[in-house]
């Protein structure tokens, strides 16, 4: 997994400086090879949810237990494991958001509602934005729905500024992950805005999700005999789980070489391969993590399902030398915050004062 294969970042990086044409006729080849691993296996499906689902009840039972009886102190190192089988039940709704985890539609929809009382994620409007976010995925044009806010250099400087200060702000990483990932899935989550449905859909899904999650939270505050003991177990797994997953929808697109461009000159196959990432983790973590690292992959082809992912990198070369990213690599990551058209790459708040000296 973490052999001495050359970091290639991006399509560009292979052909030499060859035209951009050449590059989305690469990335098009590439495609074509994924799309033998898009049919779902349902033995590999129930195995996943068996080794995933079953661990993750049995572990928060045992916490609430702990919890209950005045050990609620000791539950807390159990959140980081918990949390990371959380982060993998997310990738399996996520699967099913896109009909690839098993082969059939109403099964895909059912699995994803009853997993999202976990994620506490509503499912149909989340399925909607994340489908938006594949379909524009690298094009400047329509930033906005599903990815990071990202400024241009040029918008950048033509801020006042209030403006650049409160950009500087959200995309500190203490803020954008540290704060922002727990209070995405806590709370905002919890409102039908901004989640890419029309209103009347968004009110049923997300309503209706918030209900359920009540529901479930009063059945376990009678069970345990208090909301405390609740709230101090869940509150730490889903926190850990969407640090994790906030990190990971990080670097899956916001790294130096990434892949933007205006909407004139935008490509679907090269923004996917050239602008996601492939994040080169430990198994234990791709593992967690449900082969979302091998996201270029994904964005070629997002009918592929996570169990399958892995199988469709080992069969083409290219696929394992582009935007390869480890984790020391990804640690240079949170310094990006802004395109340089100029550059063509994602540079630091550094680059921009160099500019505004030179």
């Amino acid at each position: 997994m973490t052999g001495a294969t050359p970091n290639v970042p991006a399509t560009s990086r292979l052909a030499n400086a060859a035209s951009r044409p050449d590059e989305a006729q690469l990335a098009r080849d590439v495609a074509r090879h994924c799309a033998a691993f898009r049919e779902p296996i349902r033995r590999l499906a129930l195995r996943q949810v068996a080794d995933t689902l079953l661990p993750y009840l049995i572990l928060c039972t045992l916490m609430l237990g702990m919890a209950a009886n005045g050990y609620a102190l000791l539950t807390l190192p159990f959140a980081v494991p918990a949390g990371g089988l959380l982060v993998r039940l997310f990738i399996i709704q996520h699967d099913c958001g896109h009909g690839s985890f098993l082969p059939s539609r109403r099964g895909n929809d059912g699995l994803g509602r009853a997993l999202s009382l976990l994620t506490v994620t509503p499912y149909d409007s989340w399925k909607r934005a994340h489908a938006l976010h594949h379909a524009s995925t690298g094009d400047l044009s329509r930033r906005g729905t599903g990815d990071i806010h990202t400024l241009t250099v040029r918008e950048y400087l033509a801020l006042p500024r209030r403006s650049r200060l409160r950009y500087r702000l959200y995309r500190n990483p203490f803020v954008l992950i540290g704060l922002g990932s727990p209070l995405n899935f806590l709370l905002l989550q919890r409102l039908p805005s901004g989640v890419g449905l029309p209103w009347r859909t968004a009110w049923r899904d997300v309503l209706t999700l918030d209900a359920m999650l009540l529901a479930g939270l009063a059945l376990l505050t009678l069970a345990v005999g208090g909301v405390g003991p609740v709230l101090w177990v869940f509150l730490p797994v889903i926190s850990v789980a969407a640090w994790i997953g906030g990190w990971l929808f990080y670097v899956q697109h916001q790294y130096e070489e990434t892949v933007w461009e205006e909407a004139d000159a935008w490509d679907f196959h090269r923004a996917a391969l050239g602008g996601s990432s492939y994040y080169v983790l430990p198994r234990v973590l791709q593992w967690f993590t449900g082969n979302v690292g091998l996201h270029h992959v994904h964005h070629l082809n997002s009918r592929i399902p996570n169990y399958r992912l892995q199988e469709c990198l080992d069969g083409h070369e290219i696929l394992g030398r582009v935007g390869r990213l480890t984790l020391r690599d990804s640690l240079g990551c949170l310094n990006l915050a802004l395109w340089d058209e100029e550059a063509r790459k994602l540079v630091g708040f550094a680059r921009v004062r160099r500019l505004r000296v030179g």
